[in-house]
């Protein structure tokens, strides 16, 4: 009897059985799909945040990178807890009072047209990526978990068609309930296991013993680099404010207030679990040095007793789930509002832009499977796609705060901006003079956007579009 598996085959059922009962309370339209009827509460916006946060790319992400340079690696769900404290802060209390769907939806209230259009290419863009890089991850923890039963490639393709079919089933209420039961088991998995497999590997000071260069590889900072951690926390607090992904949360919440504790209490929450990922990707360097990277963390886990090992790797591949279902719904939110509900039939009703989503949902699950299978390196491939979201920080900032500057073509010319850069900065190595691509981007598309009221005098109505919806709610 296969107990990883029993414990398995019980948490995907689980999960269906969450989403089939989340199904009747996001049948009401498309609202009630993507956005959950504007009724989240301070509780499911926390557990919602945690779940999209701490998914494949802070666990088996962080311990593949922790196997090749040790604890350092741990400060990326700091930067993810930074990156969300800030957003509870200053910017969810104001996107949930504006009372909209997207960001580019934002961007054509308060610009025009042309910048919606720039801003939808690059969130998707963005998105799709994301959503790719957690099927490696899911695919990584079921084939360790099950070898007999999965390779990495079956692996992706049960992971993609279990975020696919809840996310199709119930929407943003699925990804809010079932990260209910995600996120307390997961973070009891990661905390317990770390413990044992610390101590089953003699503690702490025999695992510094079998490595090469133990004072940088246990160091908080030295293994990684400050420079590289800088980048980090940049690009990380930058996509919280602007990726639709995360936005999309704050739209989701039932008041301002609720969204504001929400973020703050989830990136509270956030920061300590990728230290515990980190340091079990050492264990694996020392308990597995030949094995690949990518599979550190299960492999780990699953040397462990079987049952905590099959709950804790089927918690780490929800929480994966978690994630994916997020990213993979804001992009189908992103086509169904601003591409066909725009550009194809604005009259549209709620029953059927319901129906439009689940269809995106469906074919950009696909999509994105295709995209995992090219994809290798989690963390730099997503810090390279999230590095994009620099010019839509830049508008929403400047629109809320510094209305007095913006102008009709400013959400274009500095979505444009930090398009070209990423694609040079892909293209000519020559050009890479900086770190980090996320530095080019905000000096650019900064830049951008402070000159282009040199050309264009015709400014926008923020202001009163503000007050428009302050007045909504």
């Amino acid at each position: 009897m296969n107990i990883s598996f029993i414990v398995v085959a019980i948490y995907v059922a689980i999960l269906f059985c969450i989403s089939f009962y989340a199904r009747k309370k996001a049948s009401s339209g498309a609202e009630g799909y993507i956005l959950a009827g504007r009724g989240l509460n301070t509780t499911l916006i926390t557990v919602t945040m945690v779940g999209l946060a701490i998914g494949g790319s802070s666990t088996i992400g962080v311990a593949e990178q922790a196997y090749k340079v040790g604890l350092s690696a741990g400060w990326y769900t700091v930067a993810w807890g930074v990156g969300s404290i800030l957003m509870g802060l200053i910017g969810a209390k104001k996107y949930r009072q504006l009372n909209v769907s997207t960001v580019p939806e934002m961007f054509e209230r308060f610009y025009d047209t042309k910048g919606r259009i720039v801003c939808v290419i690059g969130q998707i863009v963005i998105q799709l990526m994301i959503t790719s890089l957690q099927y490696i991850a899911g695919g990584a923890i079921l084939s360790s978990l099950l070898p007999a039963v999965f390779t990495l490639k079956t692996g992706m393709i049960t992971t993609a068609v279990v975020f696919i079919g809840i996310t199709f089933i119930g929407g943003m209420w699925s990804t809010g309930l079932c990260n209910l039961f995600n996120v307390p088991l997961k973070y009891m998995g990661v905390i317990v296991v770390t413990v044992l497999a610390v101590a089953f590997s003699g503690g702490i000071h025999n695992m510094a013993l079998k490595v090469p260069n133990a004072a940088t590889y246990f160091h908080p900072v030295n293994g990684l680099g400050l420079p590289t951690i800088i980048v980090w926390f940049i690009v990380m607090i930058t996509e919280c404010f602007s990726l639709q992904g995360v936005v999309q949360v704050s739209f989701c919440a039932k008041d301002a207030d609720a969204a504001r504790k929400g973020y703050i209490i989830g990136g509270l929450l956030m920061i300590p679990i990728g230290f515990f990922a980190a340091m079990l990707g050492m264990v694996a360097r020392v308990s597995y040095p030949g094995v690949s990277a990518t599979m550190a963390l299960p492999m780990v886990i699953t040397s462990l007793n079987p049952l905590l090992a099959g709950i804790t790797l089927a918690a780490l591949w929800a929480a994966d789930i978690s994630t994916a279902c997020n990213m993979l719904l804001g992009s189908a939110t992103l086509f169904s509002q601003d591409i066909y509900k725009r550009f194809v039939n604005e009259n549209i009703g709620e029953k059927e832009l319901m129906k439009i989503t689940k269809f995106f949902v469906v074919i950009l699950g696909v999509v994105t499977f295709f995209i995992a299978i090219q994809a290798k390196g989690i963390l730099s491939l997503l810090m390279m796609a999230l590095s994009l979201t620099t010019a839509f920080s830049i508008v929403f900032i400047f629109t809320t705060f510094v209305p007095s500057i913006c102008r009709k073509n400013s959400a274009f010319n500095t979505a444009v901006a930090g398009i070209i850069v990423l694609v040079v900065w892909q293209l000519v190595p020559a050009v890479r003079i900086l770190p980090h691509v996320i530095y080019a981007e905000w000096i650019v598309c900064l830049i951008t956007f402070l000159i282009t009221p040199l050309f264009d005098r015709k400014t926008i109505n923020a202001v009163e579009g503000i007050e428009v919806a302050l007045s909504e709610n």
